[in-house]
Parts: structure tokens; sequence; C-alpha cells
């Protein structure tokens, strides 16, 4: 009988020496590592959602600031339109009222004409009177000649103003092509 409990024991006892002298420190390393890389998946995944919500508040940042600056351009280009619109509205008052003056300077001319036509009579007289009128004709003539000048470098403005306009418009245009390509 003492030959089967030799068979028997010593498989046990060897099997308590691997359970408790390589088993337990194998499942014991185990653990440890199993820890540590779920942790270290944890930190991780700790870390992308920090970046992504560090990210998330920069694109907020930027966001808030470029709506700022298109407020400040919008107000300063309604701003300046405003000064525009109010420069070429005294520019056409100004056009118009040399157009009145011109008017008013060629009906003068003709009515002076005719008086130098019916003082033709009076010699003497006439020809002071003319010498009068030729005065104030040519001052009138010379007038209208600086009137028209004048409505010929308003016009110019008036086409440089248009352009001005039309640049403004065009690179509105491309400032929101350029938000829209920046949204995309």
């Amino acid at each position: 009988m003492k030959k089967s409990y030799v068979y028997f024991i010593l498989p046990l006892a060897l099997l308590i020496v691997f359970f408790f002298g390589f088993y337990m420190n194998a499942h014991k390393e185990f653990e440890g590592k199993e820890q540590a890389k779920i942790k270290e998946a944890a930190d991780q995944k700790r870390a992308k959602f920090e970046k992504e919500a560090k990210d998330r508040e920069t694109a907020v940042k930027s966001a808030l600031e470029a709506q700022e600056k298109r407020r400040i351009e919008k107000k300063a280009r309604e701003e300046r339109e405003a000064r525009e619109k109010e420069a070429r509205d005294l520019a056409r008052q100004n056009r118009d009222k040399a157009g009145r003056d011109a008017d008013k300077l060629e009906q003068n001319a003709r009515r002076l004409q005719k008086e130098i036509d019916s003082e033709k009579a009076e010699l003497v007289a006439a020809q002071t009177e003319r010498k009068r009128v030729t005065d104030e004709l040519a001052f009138l003539k010379e007038y209208v000649k600086k009137a028209e000048a004048n409505a010929k470098s308003l016009n110019g403005v008036l086409e440089r103003i248009a352009a001005a306009d039309k640049a403004a418009e065009e690179a509105a245009k491309a400032a929101a092509e350029a938000a829209k390509a920046a949204k995309k």
C-alpha cells in the first residue's frame, strides 16, 4: 500500500509546487500586465479626449475671432460706403448747381445780346455798352469753360468712385468665397 501513496502524493506535491512556485507568480505578473495595458489604453483615450476638447476650444475661439473681425470689417465697409455715398451726393449736387449756373449764365448772355442789339441805335452809348457787355461775355464764357471743366472733373471723380464701388463688391465676393472655402 505504500507504493500507491507515492503515485498519488508525489504528483500532488509536484502540482502544489508548480501551482505556488510558477503559476501564481506568472498569474500575478499577467494580471499586472493586463492592468497596465488597460490603464495605458484609458490614458490614451483620456489624452485623446483632452486633445479634442482643446482643439474644439481653439476652433471656437478662432471662429469667434473671425466673426468679430468680419463684424468690424462690415461696420468699416458700411461707414466707408456711407462716406462715399455722401461724397457722391455732394458731387452730384455741385454738378447740378454748376449746370444750373451755366444755364443761368447762358440766359444772361442771350439777354445781354438782345440788349446789345437794341442799344446799337445809340452809337456812343452803344460803344460803351458794347465794351462792357463784351467784357462781361468774355468773363461768362471763361466762367462757362471753368464750369464745364469742373463738370468734367466731377464726372471723372464719379467714374473713379464707381470703379472703387465695383472693386469693393468684387473684394466682398472674393472674401465671401474665401469664407466658404475656409468653412469647407
